[in-house]
C-alpha cells in the first residue's frame, strides 16, 4: 500500500531526473565556452583560444549527426551535436572579428585564396576555389570562409554517407570516427604540457570541469545503452583528462625546468 501510495510521487521524480540528465547532456558541452566567449568579447583578445578546437568539434559533431541517419541513437545526443555546432560557429565568428580588428595592414586570407599575392586589405581578393592555399587553412579573415568550408565538408561527407548508408560497416566506422575525433580533443593540451614540462597557464578548474563532464557523459552513455563507440571514446576522454591532472601534480611537485611565463590556451576541450 505504501509503495502504491508513493508511486504518484516516484514516477514524476524519475521523469524529472531523466529530463535533467537529458538537458545536461544537451547543454553541458557548451558551458565551458560561455565564459570563454565573454572573456574574448570583453578583452577583444582571442589569443588564448585556439580555433582548431572549433574545427575538431565541428568535424566530430557533423559526423555524429550523419551517423544518426545510419543508426538512430538517443535524441539528447543528437541535439547536443546541433547545439555544439551552433556554439562553435558563434565562437569562430567572434574570434575572427576580434583577430582581424587587431591586425593592421595584413593581407586577408580566405577559404578561396587570392589570385595575387600583392593584394592587401584595401583590395579584396578575387576568389577562385582552384587557388585554395593549404598553408593558411583555418586562418581566414572572414567568418563566411569558415561557413563555406563547413558547408563543403558537410556536403561531401553527407553525399558519401548517402551512398554508403546501407553498409553497416561504414555506418559503424562513421560513428567511431565521430566520437574518436572528439575524444582526442585533450591530446594537444597533454602534448603541449609534456613539451613545456609545465602546466603553467592552464586552468586546473577547467580540467576538473572536463573530467566531471566526461565522467557524467560516459556514465550516461553506458546507462542508456548508447552505441558502443560512444562508451569506448567516453572512457578514452576520461583517461586523457586524468593524464592531464597527473601532469599538474607531477610538474607542480617535481618541476622539470624553470617556470615559463608564457600562457598556454586553456580552452582546448569540450565536455
Amino acid at each position: 500500500m505504501e509503495l502504491g501510495g508513493l508511486e504518484w510521487l516516484l514516477v514524476p521524480m524519475q521523469q524529472l531526473v531523466s529530463w535533467g540528465a537529458a538537458g545536461a547532456m544537451v547543454f553541458g558541452g557548451v558551458v565551458p565556452y560561455i565564459p570563454q566567449y565573454r572573456d574574448i568579447r570583453r578583452t577583444q583578445n582571442a589569443e588564448g583560444f585556439s580555433t582548431y578546437v572549433c574545427l575538431v568539434l565541428l568535424v566530430a559533431n557533423i559526423l555524429r549527426i550523419l551517423f544518426w541517419f545510419g543508426r538512430h541513437f538517443e535524441s539528447p545526443l543528437l541535439w547536443q551535436s546541433i547545439i555544439m555546432i551552433m556554439t562553435m560557429l558563434l565562437m569562430l565568428k567572434l574570434c575572427t572579428e576580434v583577430r582581424v580588428s587587431n591586425e593592421l595592414n595584413v593581407k586577408r586570407r580566405s577559404f578561396a585564396a587570392a589570385d595575387s599575392k600583392e593584394e592587401e586589405i584595401k583590395a579584396p581578393p578575387k576568389r577562385s576555389y582552384l587557388d585554395f592555399d593549404l598553408n593558411y587553412f583555418w586562418h581566414w579573415s572572414k567568418f563566411t570562409d569558415y561557413v563555406q568550408c563547413v558547408l563543403t565538408f558537410t556536403g561531401v561527407t553527407g553525399y558519401i554517407t548517402y551512398l554508403w548508408l546501407d553498409s553497416s560497416l561504414f555506418v559503424e566506422m562513421l560513428g567511431f570516427l565521430a566520437v574518436f575525433t572528439e575524444a582526442m580533443l585533450g591530446v594537444p593540451q597533454l602534448y603541449c604540457n609534456y613539451q613545456n614540462r609545465s602546466t603553467e597557464g592552464m586552468s586546473i578548474k577547467m580540467v576538473l570541469m572536463w573530467t566531471s563532464g566526461d565522467t557524467f557523459k560516459t556514465v550516461y552513455f553506458i546507462l542508456n545503452q548508447a552505441p558502443f563507440q560512444f562508451s569506448i571514446c567516453g572512457l578514452l576522454q576520461v583517461f586523457v583528462d586524468i593524464a592531464i591532472l597527473l601532469q599538474v601534480y607531477l610538474y607542480s611537485h617535481y618541476p622539470q625546468k624553470p617556470v615559463s611565463h608564457t600562457a598556454h590556451p586553456a580552452s582546448t576541450k569540450a565536455l
